[in-house]
């Protein structure tokens, strides 16, 4: 990225020019495991998401080595239309549904 080039950010970075353009070397983002809500998933982890679930979900989604998802339905292979994945199943390892009356229920303190 060039922003942080020629800041203090960049100090201990590597950095290249490249086209007469300094440039700070940033790896990607990963993880070892991502556990993601999303709305509605197959049993291969299409995914569609809602809201702000959307956010983050895809990208960590890719950048884990293993993804599980919580999914509020999940719908028979070809029922979501391709356009709307938003999460391709290539990217999620396990996927577990979650009645909705559960998922909305607040956990109780003890007495």
């Amino acid at each position: 990225t060039p922003t942080a080039y020629g800041t203090p950010l960049a100090e201990g970075k590597e950095t290249r020019i490249i086209d007469g353009r300094g440039y700070v070397l940033e790896y990607p983002i990963s993880a070892d495991f991502a556990l993601i809500k999303a709305q509605k998933g197959d049993r291969w982890g299409n995914l569609v998401y809602r809201k702000t679930a959307r956010n983050f979900g895809p990208i960590m989604a890719s950048a884990a080595k293993c993804t599980v998802v919580q999914v509020r339905e999940i719908v028979e292979l070809g029922a979501i239309d391709p356009e709307v994945v938003v999460t391709p199943g290539i990217f999620v390892q396990r996927v577990v549904g979650v009645d909705v009356a559960d998922a909305l229920t607040q956990p109780q303190a003890a007495a």
